[in-house]
């Protein structure tokens, strides 16, 4: 490979010599040969807009000019644009505090102003000006994250929910049997049962919503510990007027911006929030599945679309296939969101050291939790068909209805007219007519599955 010399403060060094990359991005490439595990296209552009919105800062407060602050901007349009992707190829672990990454987006800017527009800009003294990779790396946590919950997740979330609703609107009259333990219970419409599932993920949309705005206040600013060193008076501030610019999204500089480089709290709350809308992606994956169960000897309540051959040695056999694949991405959040735990624990004095991993499992966590929420709202609850006669059959013969008689006869002969109802496989309501003094009209009365939702 043809390479060229690069200069930074530790000396010289080989580049490949079309990369946009510098020394110390070469640097980190060749220290840091970890895993295949890259920062996802949402962070680089955050990263990206970063840089755009500290250069307009910057040109304000004639830290740079303005011929700067343009060719920086019109650089980072390119990495916009996807004209760079391959100009970031650094491992996720790295230095802790992504300073690699940092530095390497501050030489791609410098190397396309200079490639693209004739600008001289110096990667630390104008690209980094006014900021600390401490302070840019976890803001674009919090922007990135910001971003995907906007554009991807919160409307992914709308779109399961009223998925949900529209198909409750036709089971409204379907009555089956409830279950608790795994075991039969009362009965319930199905409408019901599934608005069980919209009001769960209206919970989450709510605190997640609350979540947005806290990850909305950056710590940008601050610079190396969050006293502001370098950076001009109310940088932070007119950092984020530029920023909410240009992503059409409010930021707001943080309070205490020394909060926001050692600790990572906010991002914790998120991933729990994240993690909570797993868990109620997996319960709505596992009542598909059991409902979807048999065909012959399992619940069988309802028929999800056929979508692929189930077996590779089982001819006809159809497996729930979107509710297995959501709930394997359940337990790759739940993971992530370990991962996030411990390293939001490692904010040691004046800064948390584990930013880029942190910055990975959660961007991969909303990417896995809005693809899954779409898959299940469009692959599997759409589209389901009910099978009623199975339904009906086992509501019929549920000796838990004799619930509805506990007023009437006491919950001790209840419990005998279903025991023996059960042994004997019969409907609730013949066994009942005979072990008791009601009659059967008024039996037929009470035991409706109708009056009992």
């Amino acid at each position: 490979m043809a390479t060229r010399i690069e200069t930074d403060s530790m000396g010289d060094i080989e580049v490949p010599e079309q990369a946009l990359w510098r020394a110390q991005t070469e640097r980190a490439r060749q220290n840091f040969q970890l895993s295949a595990l890259r920062f996802p296209p949402q962070f680089i552009h955050a990263l990206a807009h970063i840089k755009a919105a500290a250069a307009a800062a910057n040109a304000e407060a004639d830290i740079i000019s303005n011929e700067q602050a343009q060719a920086i901007t019109k650089a980072v349009e390119l990495i916009l644009d996807g004209k760079a992707d391959d100009a970031f190829p650094l491992d996720i672990f790295q230095t802790g505090s992504g300073t690699s990454t940092n530095m390497n987006m501050n030489e791609v800017l410098a190397s396309l102003a200079l490639r693209e527009h004739a600008v001289e800009v110096h990667p630390n003294d104008h690209v980094n000006a006014s900021q600390s990779s401490n302070d840019v790396i976890p803001t674009a946590i919090l922007v990135s994250s910001a971003i995907a919950l906007k554009t991807d997740l919160m409307p992914a979330l709308a779109h399961l929910r009223q998925t949900i609703a529209t198909k409750a609107d036709t089971l409204t009259d379907t009555i089956k049997t409830g279950r608790t333990h795994l075991m039969d219970a009362m009965p319930l419409s199905m409408a019901q049962e599934l608005s069980a599932w919209a009001s769960q993920v209206a919970n989450v949309e709510r605190a997640l919503t609350d979540g947005l705005a806290q990850i909305a206040e950056l710590p940008q600013g601050g610079t190396a510990i969050g006293s502001g060193i370098n950076a001009p008076d109310n940088f932070g501030e007119r950092f984020c007027h530029f920023l909410s610019q240009r992503t059409a999204q409010q930021f707001t500089a943080a309070a205490n911006p020394f909060a926001g480089i050692s600790g990572q709290e906010v991002n914790l709350l998120l991933s729990g929030q994240l993690n909570a809308l797993a868990t109620v992606l997996l319960k709505i994956s596992n009542d598909l599945r059991w409902m979807n169960s048999g065909p012959l000897a399992g619940l069988g309540e309802i028929s999800l679309k056929a979508l692929q051959p189930g077996s590779s040695i089982m001819p006809g056999k159809v497996n729930p296939v979107i509710p297995e694949a959501v709930a394997m991405i359940a337990a790759q959040v739940a993971g992530n969101h370990q991962t996030i735990s411990v390293s939001a624990q490692q904010g040691n004095f004046q800064l948390n050291v584990m930013l880029p991993v942190i910055a990975y499992n959660q961007l991969q966590s909303i990417e896995l939790l809005s693809n899954a929420a779409r898959a299940l709202a469009d692959q599997a609850i759409a589209d389901f068909t009910v099978n009623h006669e199975r339904i009906d059959e086992a509501l019929a013969r549920n000796p838990i209805l004799v619930t509805a008689l506990n007023r009437k006869i006491g919950y001790n002969k209840a419990a005998q007219i279903a025991k023996q109802a059960y042994q004997q496989q019969r409907p609730i309501l013949d066994v009942a007519t005979e072990m008791t003094d009601l009659s059967q009209e008024e039996l037929a009365q009470l035991l409706n599955p109708k009056n009992l939702i």
